[in-house]
C-alpha cells in the first residue's frame, strides 16, 4: 500500500488529505481543513504565509498519524508569489491577487508591451490578477524587496521550499503567470526586462511529477524523509489530471472560488480568435495544455455569505442551497465577471445594484440572491462553452464538473439545462485526487496520465445530470448574453 499526503491550498480555505493506493484504486481521506485568512499590512492585502504553513504542517501531522508517508505534495491557486533573499528568508508576505495595485499597473505594462504581443508570447488571457502586473508594479514603484530578492517562488513552491529546501517552480503554475513563453518552453525574460523586472530571480522550471527532495519536518515525524513531489501545483492542473474523460473533446468546469471552463488540448492554441475571446493556455500533465477561460465562480456566494454573517445573519451553504431551490426561477441574473463584483465587500448590495442598473428586479432575500448567483454561474458556464465551441470547432458531447461545485446539485443541474449538455459531476475532490495520482506517477506506481485516469474512473463514480429542454432556459440564455455583453469588458487595447 502506497501512502501519500496531498495539500490543497485554496483562496478561501486549505485542506490536507491522505491517499492510500493499492495498485488499482485510490482512497482519499481528508485529515484537516482550515481557513485561509488574508491580512492587510501597510495598506496592502496579503496572504499570511506563516499561518498557511503552520496549518499545512498540522494537517500533515494528522495525515501521517502513526505511519510513515511515502510522499507529499502541495497544490494551490495560481499567480501569487513570494520573494526570498539570499539567505532563503521571505522578504514579505505574498501580495493577494485582489489587491488594487496590480490592476493599477495594467496600462503601465501595455505601454511597454502591447496587449496583443503579450498574449502572442504567453498565450495567457489578459487579466489584471496575472503575476506579470504585480512584478511590473514592484519594478515601477522601486519596491526595495524586489532589489533584495534572489528567488521568486509561487505559493506551492514556497511551501515545498519550507519542507525540503527546493527552489524551483513547476510548469503548470509557471504558465499561469503571463511570464512564460510556451513556444520557447521557458520564461519570457526579454518581455520582463522591458518592464525592468530583474529576471535573475526566476527559478528553474520543472515538469509535473518531479521529485524535489526529502521532507525535513521535525514537528511531523511521520513526514520526515517522505519524497516531496512537484505535482501539477496549479490546483486546476491537478483537478483536470483527475478527470476520466470519456471523449477527448469533452469540456470541463473546475468550480471553486473561480470556475475554470475549458478543453484539454495537445498544444497551445494562440490565434486571433483566441485573443479576441481572451482564452488562456495553461500547462498540464504529460505535455498537455488546458485551453480555458477564467470565470468568477463561487466567490460571489462566499462573499454574500460573509456579508450576511457580518450583519448578524449566518447561513450554512446547505441552508442557502435549500433557500435557493425554493426561490423564483430565473428572475434576476448577473454577469459574475462584472468589475463591480471583483473586490471583497457587500456582495448582496452589489448584486442588487447590478440588477437595478440592468432593469431587473433585485433579489428578495438570501434565497433569491443565492439562486441569482447559481443560475448566473450556470449560464456563464454555458456561454463560455459556446465560446470554446466557436473558437475551436469542437462540438463537445459532455461536460465534466469537478471541485467543490460538483457537490452542488443545483449548480450542476442548472449547468446541464443552460448548456444543453449532460453534466458528469465528480470527483468532488478532484484537486486532491489529481495531486495524489501524479504523486503515484512520480513514485513509479503509475506509468502514465491515461493510467492515472483509469484509477480515477475505477475509484470514483460520477453523478450524471441530463439536460432538460425548457423554453425558460432558452429565454434566460438570450437575456444573459445581453447582460454579459453590456458589462464593461476588460480594456486590453490593440
Amino acid at each position: 500500500m502506497t501512502r501519500m499526503a496531498a495539500v490543497d491550498l485554496g483562496a478561501q480555505s486549505g485542506r490536507v488529505a491522505v491517499g492510500d493506493f493499492d495498485g488499482e484504486r485510490l482512497r482519499v481521506d481528508e485529515t484537516h481543513r482550515f481557513e485561509n485568512v488574508p491580512v492587510t499590512e501597510d495598506g496592502i492585502l496579503r496572504w499570511d504565509l506563516e499561518r498557511l504553513y503552520e496549518d499545512t504542517v498540522a494537517g500533515l501531522r494528522a495525515a501521517a498519524g502513526d505511519a510513515s508517508l511515502d510522499s507529499v505534495a502541495v497544490d494551490a491557486w495560481a499567480v501569487d508569489f513570494g520573494l526570498l533573499d539570499a539567505g532563503g528568508r521571505l522578504l514579505a508576505n505574498p501580495v493577494h491577487y485582489r489587491d488594487a495595485r496590480r490592476a493599477g499597473a495594467v496600462e503601465h505594462v501595455y505601454s511597454r508591451v502591447p496587449p496583443r504581443e503579450l498574449y502572442e508570447r504567453t498565450g495567457i488571457q489578459l487579466l489584471p490578477i496575472n503575476t506579470v502586473f504585480e512584478l511590473a508594479a514592484l519594478a515601477r514603484d522601486g519596491t526595495p524587496a524586489l532589489a533584495k530578492a534572489e528567488t521568486l517562488l509561487l505559493i506551492p513552491d514556497l511551501v515545498h521550499n519550507r519542507l525540503c529546501g527546493s527552489r524551483s517552480t513547476e510548469l503548470t503554475n509557471a504558465t499561469t503567470t503571463q511570464c512564460f513563453d510556451p513556444t520557447a518552453n521557458d520564461w519570457a525574460r526579454d518581455l520582463l526586462e522591458r518592464l525592468d523586472v530583474p529576471t535573475g530571480l526566476l527559478p528553474e522550471i520543472v515538469p509535473p511529477g518531479t521529485r524535489l527532495g526529502r521532507a525535513e519536518a521535525g514537528d511531523a515525524p511521520g513526514l520526515d524523509g517522505a519524497a516531496v513531489v512537484a505535482v501539477a501545483t496549479h490546483d486546476t492542473g491537478s483537478a483536470v489530471a483527475a478527470i476520466p474523460f470519456g471523449r477527448p473533446d469533452s469540456v470541463f468546469v473546475s468550480v471553486g472560488t473561480w470556475s475554470l471552463v475549458g478543453l484539454e488540448v495537445d498544444q497551445p492554441l494562440i490565434t486571433e480568435e483566441t485573443f479576441a475571446a481572451n482564452l488562456t493556455n495553461e500547462g498540464g500533465v504529460e505535455g498537455t495544455f488546458r485551453l480555458l477561460r477564467n470565470v468568477t465562480g463561487l466567490w460571489l456566494l462566499h462573499e454574500a455569505r460573509r456579508s450576511w454573517a457580518a450583519g448578524g445573519q449566518s447561513y450554512s451553504f446547505d441552508e442557502l442551497i435549500a433557500a435557493a431551490a425554493a426561490a423564483p426561477a430565473l428572475r434576476s441574473l448577473v454577469d459574475p465577471d462584472d468589475d463591480s463584483f471583483a473586490a471583497p465587500g457587500d456582495m448582496p448590495a452589489r448584486i442588487d445594484a447590478f440588477c437595478r442598473r440592468t432593469g431587473q428586479s433585485a433579489p428578495d432575500g438570501p434565497g433569491a440572491t443565492a439562486r441569482c448567483i447559481l443560475e448566473s454561474l450556470a449560464l456563464k458556464h454555458a456561454l463560455t462553452v459556446d465560446l470554446l465551441r466557436e473558437v475551436t470547432g469542437n462540438d463537445p458531447a459532455e461536460l465534466h464538473v469537478v471541485g467543490g461545485g460538483a457537490r452542488n446539485d443545483l449548480l450542476c443541474r442548472w449547468t446541464a439545462a443552460a448548456s444543453g449538455l449532460p453534466v458528469l459531476a465528480g470527483p468532488e475532490e478532484a484537486t486532491l485526487v489529481g495531486n495524489l495520482l501524479v504523486q503515484a506517477m512520480a513514485l513509479g506506481e503509475l506509468a502514465s496520465l491515461d493510467q492515472a485516469r483509469e484509477v480515477a474512473r475505477a475509484s470514483f463514480v460520477p453523478t450524471v445530470y441530463e439536460p432538460v429542454a425548457a423554453a425558460e432556459w432558452s429565454e434566460a440564455r438570450r437575456r444573459f448574453a445581453e447582460l454579459a455583453g453590456s458589462a464593461a469588458p476588460l480594456e486590453v487595447g490593440s
